[in-house]
């Protein structure tokens, strides 16, 4: 998988993809992450990548020209040079392309599912912004816009590497047990359940028998329980659309009562 990065600030995005599992993925060649200055396609002798919006307002606005040469630059370098056509990029190229992904709060929410989409993308091309945004004129190029979340922050880079972060760890070989991608938080649709380590007893505080038990089967279910219990009590909402079987669905009405937490809903769950 490649990957480039656009930014007016590459120093903010060397550190985490040259460390840990990143790192050492790409080391091994399993991801290609390129971190593409923003500022080296500026206009001029100064290379001015921004500019005072028409109509007057607060701050700067990133100018199409220097986004526009850096995502074809990207493309360039990528499996599809042949979407940059001669007279350069007016649209998303038709076919074959990679993946143009914006930064911006007004986009699609990125989510777990968006991460197992674009693992499977031989090219992606996120684009962070600074100031007070792009020209409008740079969402003609993009074929995504997404959002980590409601919020706003300085630029589009770190939602950028929490993406890639996201999105690089489904990548086949990147992780060190391919179950540990399976297990995770939201790969099923649930939260992951509480883990445990040495030693098995902390400060009066114990590690649930099960797990020292040696019994695997009496072990899964305990995990899949506590998966259950955890989600039904920090994001109820994730159970409407979780996959579970019959034995989900009698433990999660155990738990309810268990818990109180009987009511009308509990005949969807």
């Amino acid at each position: 998988m490649l990957i480039h990065l656009v930014t007016l600030h590459p120093d903010l995005c060397y550190g985490p993809l040259e460390e840990s599992i990143l790192g050492r993925a790409r080391e091994k060649g399993l991801i290609d992450v390129r971190v593409v200055n923003l500022r080296a396609f500026g206009e001029g002798p100064h290379q001015v990548t921004d500019d005072y919006p028409y109509g007057g307002g607060q701050g700067l606005v990133l100018k199409p020209g220097p986004v526009y040469a850096a995502v074809e630059h990207a493309i360039r370098q990528g499996p599809f040079p042949e979407a940059v056509p001669a007279g350069g990029l007016t649209a998303p190229p038709a076919g074959r392309r990679p993946r143009i992904l914006l930064m911006d709060p007004g986009g699609r929410r990125f989510s777990q599912e968006m991460a197992r989409e674009l693992a499977g993308e031989p090219h992606l091309i996120f684009v962070a912004g600074r100031y007070e945004g792009f020209d409008e004129r740079v969402r003609r190029i993009v074929t995504d816009e997404v959002s980590l979340g409601d919020f706003v922050l300085t630029g589009g880079e770190l939602p950028a590497l929490v993406m890639i972060d996201a999105v690089c760890r489904l990548v086949p070989g990147v992780l060190g047990d391919e179950r540990s991608a399976a297990d995770d938080s939201y790969a099923t649709g649930l939260l992951e359940g509480p883990q445990y380590t040495r030693p098995a007893s902390f400060r009066g505080m114990e590690v649930p028998a099960v797990l020292r038990s040696g019994d695997h089967a009496a072990v899964a279910r305990w995990r899949r329980r506590e998966a259950l219990r955890r989600t039904l009590l920090q994001r109820p909402d994730l159970l409407e659309r979780a996959r579970l079987d019959d034995d989900d669905r009698r433990m999660l009405a155990e738990l309810r009562r268990e818990l109180g937490l009987a009511g009308p809903r509990s005949s969807l769950l």
